[in-house]
């Protein structure tokens, strides 16, 4: 019997759902406006698996880099949750490098 495929998603299923956990203390405590870099990380994260030989690592890091970047999507919807009191708010959020660049652009949304 090969219970490789059941653990796997048992994994995938733990990363994302501490997804969801880091979008609400990342948005609460570095904004929404860090959603470049963390895009960036969730690609280089799936780029990353691709070339990792062995099967856990290669299959724990694509969902990593998954959840990474559905997570940068939802940065965005989590700061207006925020603002309308529906989680803790947090006026002092720690700005991204470029931030003057990175308010011009459209945040991504699914």
């Amino acid at each position: 019997m090969n219970t490789f495929g059941l653990w796997m998603g048992l994994a995938a299923l733990f990363i994302i759902g501490m997804g969801f956990v880091w979008v609400i203390r990342g948005e609460r405590y570095l904004g929404f406006l860090w959603w470049p870099y963390i895009i960036a990380l969730g690609a280089a994260c799936i780029v990353g698996a691709l070339f990792v030989a062995n099967d856990w690592a290669s299959g724990l890091l694509g969902a990593a880099g998954a959840s990474l970047i559905w997570g940068a999507t939802e940065l965005k919807e989590q700061a207006v949750r925020g603002e309308l009191g529906w989680y803790p708010f947090n006026g002092k959020k720690i700005p991204p490098p470029f931030v003057d660049v990175i308010r011009k652009w459209k945040a991504p949304s699914l």
